[in-house]
């Protein structure tokens, strides 16, 4: 059941933003006040494994809730939110990877995911036949490449070849997490030195050269791992942020502007936690200073910045083992930092992360729905936001070739 925030659970850090004018007549206007944002409750849920699960088609729901209510800087004045199908060009199509996320975005659209057989033969290969007409359509594959990264990504690919092939006329590929993108240059080794590992694949290029030589005109993804990865690609690219719907939650709270502090839990997070501290009135910053010996193994170090008696809100684009962001708490409460939370937009959540990020060391795990959450994930702790309304508004403003970058501004 819904449950309305009260006034007094109104965050009043969080720095006003200008408003924003929907450019196309297809809907009306939009603002976004960051000072007074607050998501309602149906736009995410806390994780309560005290309960039965809900099953629908013999698999377990995932646990989060969007019942079309907008966080403030998608709130829209529109009262018919219903496309006719038989007067758009715009066609929906889902993959396997995120199904449930799929349906949310159709739903907030108005419209309902395309037909679309998608099966396996014995020996794995991937089969895909569009079951209804895409002849100059403006298609758009929802497909995340999340675990099993391979499959679903060989399954984008097919599915875009069959667009293709069917006389699409635009095909955007919608990317919630592109998987691949860690691997977008060859590992710094001795920095110091200024040496690098040789012999390494830079598989984020490749992987964007197979998306584009499979037919697909655009990429829409969110959250890449390093910005410069859009470079990758030589076909435009909209990226978008699931930064907004943490900030709208995070608004909801009762966080005292003084008691808080934004942490980056390596260098390289320090422009993403920087510009999270920004949207709440310039919020201080603090950075855990690491050094890595291999992949997925993190040693903390030290800590750059004063968390004692603070909420400490650690920031990072995904948790993928919990190595880091685990390591960078315990440190958070060695310094004396009262609270920690973790904010994150992808959670991938390799083994061991469940058993870290349920340990006590955190408050509460915020995550996006960008990559399903498998039911023996959940824990007490964990808070999924759904991210569906975004992609939705992001798909439109695309369609109706308007400014994407406004939302965020």
């Amino acid at each position: 059941m819904a449950m309305q925030s009260s006034p007094s659970r109104t965050a009043s850090f969080l720095k006003p933003s200008s408003s924003l004018s929907r450019c196309c007549s297809r809907r009306p206007s939009f603002n976004f006040n960051g000072a007074r944002t607050r998501i309602s409750s149906t736009n995410s849920t806390k994780c309560d494994i005290s309960g039965p699960l809900n099953f629908g088609n013999g698999k377990p729901a995932i646990p989060v809730r969007n019942d079309q209510a907008l966080p403030k800087f998608l709130e829209s004045a529109r009262v018919d939110k219903t496309v006719d199908r038989n007067d758009t060009r715009l066609r929906l199509f889902s993959g396997t990877a995120n199904h449930a996320l799929s349906q949310e975005i159709a739903r907030y659209m108005g419209l309902e995911l395309g037909k679309i057989n998608i099966k396996r033969f014995a020996d794995g290969e991937i089969y895909v036949q569009l079951q209804e007409s895409v002849r100059g359509c403006d298609v758009f594959l929802l497909q995340p490449t999340c675990p099993s990264a391979n499959e679903n990504l060989m399954e984008l690919l097919v599915m875009i070849d069959a667009c293709r092939r069917a006389s699409a006329k635009n095909i955007t590929a919608v990317i919630p997490y592109f998987g691949y993108a860690r691997a977008d240059r060859k590992a710094s080794f001795m920095a110091w030195q200024f040496l690098t590992q040789g012999r390494e694949s830079i598989a984020a290029k490749l992987v964007a050269n197979l998306i584009t030589e499979a037919g697909a005109n655009r990429i829409l993804a969110c959250d890449l791992h390093a910005g410069q990865s859009m470079g990758y690609f030589d076909i435009p690219v909209d990226h978008v942020f699931g930064q907004p719907v943490i900030l709208d939650y995070l608004a909801s709270k009762t966080i005292c502007f003084s008691d808080l502090v934004v942490v980056s839990p390596d260098v390289g997070g320090v422009a993403r936690a920087r510009a999270f501290a920004k949207k709440l009135s310039d919020a201080p910053l603090a950075i855990v200073d690491k050094r890595r010996h291999g992949h997925n193994v993190a040693e903390v170090m030290n800590l750059i910045g004063d968390v004692k008696g603070k909420v400490a809100v650690m920031v990072d684009d995904m948790i993928d083992t919990a190595g880091t962001i685990a390591e960078g708490a315990a440190l958070l409460h060695e310094e004396g930092a009262r609270e920690v939370y973790a904010c994150c937009t992808h959670a991938v959540f390799s083994p061991p992360a469940i058993e870290r990020l349920s340990s006590g060391l955190f408050q509460e795990v915020i995550i996006t729905n960008t990559i399903p959450v498998a039911e023996k994930n959940y824990f007490p702790q964990l808070t999924v936001l759904s991210v569906a309304n975004l992609l939705g508004e992001t798909i439109w403003r695309v369609h109706d070739d308007c400014s994407v970058s406004s939302i965020f501004q």
